[in-house]
């Protein structure tokens, strides 16, 4: 079987189990385990997966970029922010991070909503200027540029400050196993603090990001008490994350 092939299975049998091992694709394949390893860092490498220890699991779908982001998904995200506000209460003091889902809850709060809002977002904070009700609080720091928020020990600093009632966290890759990940170390960093300084923790993610991981660690899974996604909360792909104490949303 030509190398070419062995991608094709090992990325349709991802797809279809959402995580791969190395002596269950040696088996199928008919290869040894140290061909498996080779193909999987080589498929690695070009960005289609993510290696881990025994195998393999999905990379987080999706655009990388604020601009990018903004328009993926979009209706998804509406769902996820409508539902989001539901957890919002008068005098609550929130962070929110620079996901879009954020940002999306924020043009929707409503204009009597009283919150101090902590944020590291830009898009967030020029948001809420306008909002009458709304304290904001900004982080300073070093400014990401393709995700329009600010990271680095200053960042990090600022956030150790509070004790939040919520924090409203977006999420790129959400794992059983391998717990709550992201592209970007510093950006990695900065959500780690933030919920930290958080009495209860709120996901934001997309049902495509569950079951995937990147290469930057932020928590533990059983660190968050709700995930908001955009399908029904008594999806039977939910009862993994039920049986850790969350609440699916």
């Amino acid at each position: 079987m030509l190398k070419e092939e062995r991608f094709q299975i090992i990325l349709k049998q991802l797809g279809i189990d959402q995580k791969v091992y190395l002596a269950g694709l040696s088996t199928l394949l008919n290869v040894s385990e140290d061909t498996i390893r080779r193909d999987i860092k080589e498929l690695a490498d070009q960005g289609l997966l993510k290696s881990v220890r025994g195998g393999a699991v999905p990379h987080s779908p999706g655009p990388h970029h604020f601009r990018d982001r903004m328009l993926y998904d979009n209706d998804q995200k509406q769902i996820i922010a409508k539902k989001a506000l539901g957890f919002l209460k008068d005098d609550q003091v929130v962070l929110f991070d620079g996901g879009t889902s954020a940002m999306l809850i924020a043009q929707m709060l409503p204009k009597d909503l009283r919150l101090t809002v902590i944020t590291n977002s830009f898009p967030i904070a020029s948001l809420l200027e306008e909002h009458e009700h709304v304290e904001v609080l900004f982080a300073g720091g070093r400014l990401l540029k393709n995700s329009f928020v600010t990271i680095g020990s200053d960042t990090v600093q600022f956030f150790k400050k509070f004790r939040a009632d919520i924090c409203l966290l977006g999420i790129c890759s959400i794992h059983t196993e391998l717990g709550v990940t992201g592209p970007h170390y510093e950006e990695s960093e900065v959500k780690r603090a933030m919920i930290g300084a958080s009495k209860e923790v709120i996901a934001l993610a997309t049902t495509e990001k569950l079951g995937t991981a990147e290469a930057y660690y932020v928590c533990p899974t059983d660190q968050l008490s709700v995930i908001i996604t955009d399908q029904p909360a008594d999806n039977d792909e939910f009862k993994i994350y039920n049986d850790l104490g969350i609440r699916m949303v």
